[in-house]
C-alpha cells in the first residue's frame, strides 16, 4: 500500500508546485513585463489617483453623469458578486425591475420619448460591463446637458469622440465606456459646487 501512496504523494506535490505556484508566477511575470498596464488591471489615473478601471464599471447615480446599465452584481458593480440574475422573461421579479428601471429613466429624462435602447433596463452576464451602446449615450445627452449647464450638441459631440469602435473591424459592438466618458465630462465641463 505503501509503495503505491508514496509515488502518488511525490506527483501531486512536484505537480502543485509546478501548477500552482511555478506557472503563475511565469505567467504573472511575462504578463507584467509585456502588458504592465492590462495586467496591474487596466487602472485610469487622474491628478495621481486612481478613478477606476476600463474593464469594470462602475455605480453612477448623480444627473451630471451618464449612468451605465444596471447590475446584477451585488449592491451594483460588485466584482465580488460579478455574475447574472439569472431571471427568465417571464419572472415577475424581472418585470418589477425592468418596470422600475422604465419609471426612473422616465422621471430623469423628462425629454426622451423614443423607446428606451435595452442595455439602459438590462443587465450584463457578469453584471460588471463598463459600456454602454452609443444610443443609450445619446438617450442621456440632454440630462447631462441640462444639468452641467452646457450646449446638449456639445455634449453629443463628447459622447460621439468617446465611442469605441469594434475590435478588429469586426468583432463587438460599438460602444462607450462609461467611466471614460464621465471623466472627459468632467474635464470639459466641470460641475461648480
Amino acid at each position: 500500500m505503501l509503495e503505491q501512496l508514496m509515488p502518488a504523494v511525490r506527483v501531486t506535490l512536484v505537480l502543485t508546485i509546478l501548477t500552482g505556484m511555478v506557472y503563475p508566477a511565469l505567467v504573472t511575470g511575462l504578463a507584467k513585463a509585456i502588458f504592465p498596464r492590462q495586467a496591474g488591471g487596466s487602472l485610469i489615473e487622474v491628478g495621481g489617483k486612481t478613478a477606476g478601471s476600463d474593464l469594470i464599471g462602475q455605480k453612477f447615480v448623480k444627473p451630471e453623469y451618464f449612468h451605465g446599465r444596471p447590475s446584477a452584481a451585488g449592491d451594483g458593480y460588485d466584482a465580488a458578486n460579478s455574475g447574472a440574475s439569472n431571471l427568465g422573461p417571464t419572472n415577475q421579479k424581472l418585470v418589477d425591475r425592468i418596470k422600475g428601471d422604465m419609471e426612473k429613466f422616465g422621471k430623469e429624462n423628462p425629454n426622451f420619448s423614443d423607446p428606451i435602447p435595452a442595455d439602459l433596463l438590462t443587465t450584463s452576464a457578469s453584471g460588471l460591463d463598463p459600456h454602454i451602446s452609443p444610443a443609450s449615450a445619446a438617450a442621456q445627452v440632454p440630462r447631462v446637458a441640462r444639468v452641467r449647464r452646457a450646449a446638449p450638441a456639445r455634449i453629443q459631440e463628447l459622447v460621439a469622440r468617446s465611442i469605441e469602435k469594434r475590435q478588429l473591424g469586426f468583432l463587438g459592438e460599438p460602444r462607450v465606456n462609461v467611466l471614460k466618458l464621465n471623466l472627459a465630462l468632467d474635464a470639459a465641463y466641470p460641475m461648480t459646487r
